[in-house]
């Protein structure tokens, strides 16, 4: 069935089979886990996830897809027509799994509230494996002091750590869009980071890349600086230091501290 790319679901379909069994090949499943697919598009790489042999949910928006889909379909294989985003992932969580994994060629227009939704569930999750834009996934996986550090890089690595798996040309998709792509992998910290109360962390951090041409000290103007600065000298930090030099785990006990 030839079913055409709809521009305003941000669909790209992945035909290049070598990325597809990259994908596979950086994850780690077993016939007792879970796979979370989204947007499966016309199934490339759901037919592959399928030889895991494991409980596997596919959430679609497009139904014009619904015929190619249904095909995959069977007692360990379930497509759910429907926007991901307004759907209750605790609904489809309650089954006990060994391991529940996340792995998807996501449309790019809605990569961050994607991300967003799969981190509040990272005590359920235990690894998400992504294609993101490249741009996005540099920030992703980026480390302090590179331009591409902020509060993005902060929030996807709270409670995972966020590395690169593959770098995908455009010219392996169909239609082909207009920039390169990444397949980015997010897996667990080997030790939980403290933050003692995560909305004051998240304040902390937005406002500290609020204007990233700016110390954080006039980022931070209407906090206790010298409390902050306190902690800041205790990890090798002066009084003119930027946000996007600082580490998570600093600003997890700059947060700790106020």
């Amino acid at each position: 069935m030839n079913i055409a790319a709809k521009k305003s679901l941000g669909q790209n379909f992945l035909t290049d089979e070598s990325v597809l069994n990259a994908i596979i090949n950086s994850v780690n499943v077993s016939d007792q886990d879970l796979i979370i697919e989204i947007g499966p598009g016309k199934g490339a790489l759901t037919k592959k996830l399928k030889k895991f042999n494991c409980d596997l949910i596919a959430f679609e928006l497009d139904e014009r897809l619904v015929k190619i889909l249904k095909e995959l379909e069977d007692e360990k294989t379930k497509i759910i027509f429907g926007d991901f985003l307004k759907v209750n992932l605790d609904d489809y969580l309650k089954k006990k799994y060994k391991k529940i994994h996340v792995i998807a060629n996501i449309p790019y227009y809605i990569t961050n509230l994607i991300i967003r939704k799969l981190i509040q569930h990272s005590t359920q999750i235990d690894d998400i494996t992504l294609m993101v834009q490249k741009e996005v996934a540099m920030r992703l996986a980026s480390a302090p002091n590179h331009k591409s550090y902020g509060a993005l890089t902060i929030f996807s690595n709270i409670d995972y750590t966020v590395t690169k798996v593959i770098d995908v040309s455009k010219h392996c998709f169909s239609p082909v869009p207009k920039v390169d792509s990444t397949v980015v992998q997010f897996n667990k910290r080997p030790e939980k980071l403290l933050i003692n109360d995560i909305e004051v962390f998240s304040k902390l951090v937005n406002d500290s890349f609020k204007n990233k041409r700016k110390t954080l000290r006039n980022n931070l103007s209407n906090y206790d600086w010298l409390k902050i600065l306190s902690i800041l000298r205790e990890n090798g930090f002066d009084d003119n230091v930027r946000a996007e030099q600082i580490p998570i785990e600093t600003f997890a006990k700059v947060s700790n501290s106020l």
